[in-house]
C-alpha cells in the first residue's frame, strides 16, 4: 500500500470515528439529562444522590453485556466515571478519606464514586468516620484489612459503635516504591511511611536499607510530603503520592508481597436496597459458655447462608472476650440470611448489623 493510499485509509478512518463521537456526546447528553430527571424525583422524596445497589447494577450489566474489544474492566472505568458525571448534575457528593492527596485511601475513593466528586482528606480514620457521622461528608472510605498484615483494628473498633452502615467494598493493589526528591539514595538517612507500608516492606528494608532509621507517619501521602521537603528523607509510597509530591523512583514494587492488596469499605447514613448480589456485615459477641463460637456458624449452615469472612478482635475488658466480625454472602432481606440473622440474635450477648452491600471487587 503507498503512501497516499495509506494516508486516505487513515483520514476515512478518522472520520468515522469523529462522527461516532459526535454520536456518543449526544447520547451522553441525553443520559444526563434523564439523570437530572431522577434527580427531580429524587429531590421530592428526599432521596440520596448515590446509590451504591444502582451503580452496581448498572455495572455488572455492563461487564456482562460487553463483547469487546474493550476490556469488561475498562469499560466499568468509562461507565463509572460517566455515571460519576451525571450524578454531579444532582449534586456532588461530599467523601472523606485518609489524606492528605495521593493516598491509597484518595485512590479508593475515585475507583468507587469516579472524579466528580468533592474530596475531604482527613488526618485519621477517626476523622473519616467524625466528618460522616456529622454529616459534612456524605460518605467515607476506610481501610478495613491488609492482605498481608490483616485488619486495621482501628476500622474494626469504630464500626463497632458508629451509627454509620457500610454501603460497598472494594479492593485495590497496594504497590509501594522507595521515592525521594532526588534519585541519590546515598543521601538518604531516614526512611518515612504509614506503620503498615513499612511492615509490608519489612524484608526489603532489611535487606536493602538495615541500617537506615524508619519513622512511622499518619499516612504514606503524608511521607511523601515530608521527602518533598528534605533531600535526606525518602518516602514508600504509591504512584500517586510520588507524582503528586514531584519525587523521583529510587526503587519500584518494594512490598514483600507481590500481590498485596487493600480492602476499603464504603460509610454512610444511608442503607442499601437489594442489588441482586450483595454482602451482609456484622458484629456480635457470645456469653462465655461452652459451645458459644460453634453457636455463631450453626445458623448459617442451617440455612445455606456462606460465610465469607470471620475475624475476632478483643473486646478490651480484660476477661478475654471477643467480637466477632463476620461477613455473609447475601442482602439482610434475604430471607435465608434474614432467618439465619434472626436465630443469631437470639443467641449473642451483642449483636449489630454492620450494613448490607453490593458485593465489591474483592
Amino acid at each position: 500500500m503507498t503512501s497516499m493510499n495509506s494516508d486516505h485509509q487513515l483520514n476515512l478512518l478518522r472520520e468515522k470515528i469523529d462522527r461516532l463521537d459526535a454520536q456518543i456526546l449526544a447520547l451522553l447528553n441525553s443520559r444526563a439529562e434523564l439523570a437530572q430527571q431522577v434527580g427531580h424525583l429524587k429531590a421530592v422524596t428526599n432521596a440520596p444522590v448515590f446509590r451504591p445497589e444502582r451503580e452496581a447494577q448498572v455495572l455488572f450489566n455492563v461487564a456482562r453485556k460487553n463483547k469487546g474489544p474493550l476490556s469488561s474492566l475498562d469499560a466499568q472505568l468509562i461507565f463509572r466515571e460517566i455515571m460519576s458525571a451525571c450524578r454531579a448534575l444532582e449534586r456532588r457528593v461530599t467523601v472523606a478519606y485518609l489524606g492528605p492527596a495521593g493516598t491509597f485511601s484518595e485512590q479508593a475513593v475515585f475507583q468507587q464514586f469516579g472524579h466528580a466528586v468533592v474530596l475531604l482528606p482527613c488526618v485519621s480514620i477517626d476523622e473519616v468516620f467524625r466528618t460522616t457521622e456529622a454529616g459534612i461528608a456524605d460518605f467515607g472510605v476506610v481501610p478495613v484489612e491488609n492482605s498481608s498484615e490483616g485488619a486495621v483494628n482501628r476500622t474494626l473498633d469504630l464500626l463497632l459503635h458508629t451509627s454509620l452502615s457500610i454501603s460497598g467494598e472494594l479492593s485495590i493493589p497496594i504497590q509501594h516504591s522507595l521515592m525521594a526528591a532526588c534519585g541519590d539514595y546515598s543521601k538518604i538517612t531516614k526512611i518515612c511511611a504509614h506503620s503498615q507500608a513499612l511492615a509490608q516492606c519489612q524484608t526489603w528494608l532489611n535487606h536493602h536499607y538495615p541500617t537506615i532509621e524508619r519513622v512511622a507517619v499518619a499516612s504514606n501521602a503524608e511521607a511523601a510530603r515530608l521527602a518533598s521537603l528534605d533531600s535526606s528523607i525518602a518516602a514508600i509510597a504509591g504512584e500517586n503520592a510520588g507524582n503528586h509530591y514531584e519525587l523521583q523512583v529510587i526503587h519500584a514494587h518494594i512490598q514483600d508481597d507481590p500481590h498485596n492488596r487493600t480492602r476499603f469499605a464504603i460509610i454512610g447514613n444511608s442503607n442499601c436496597a437489594p442489588s441482586g448480589r450483595d454482602q451482609t456485615s456484622v458484629v456480635l459477641a457470645v456469653p462465655n459458655k461452652a459451645g458459644a463460637v460453634y453457636s455463631l456458624i450453626a445458623p448459617f449452615m442451617q440455612f445455606g447462608v456462606s460465610m465469607t469472612r470471620f475475624e475476632s478482635r478483643p473486646a478490651r475488658t480484660g476477661t478475654w472476650e471477643y467480637y466477632f466480625y463476620i461477613d455473609v454472602e447475601g442482602h439482610q432481606h434475604d430471607e435465608s440470611v434474614a432467618r439465619s440473622l434472626s436465630e443469631l440474635k437470639k443467641s449473642a450477648a451483642f449483636f449489630k448489623i454492620l450494613g448490607s452491600y453490593p458485593l465489591g471487587n474483592c
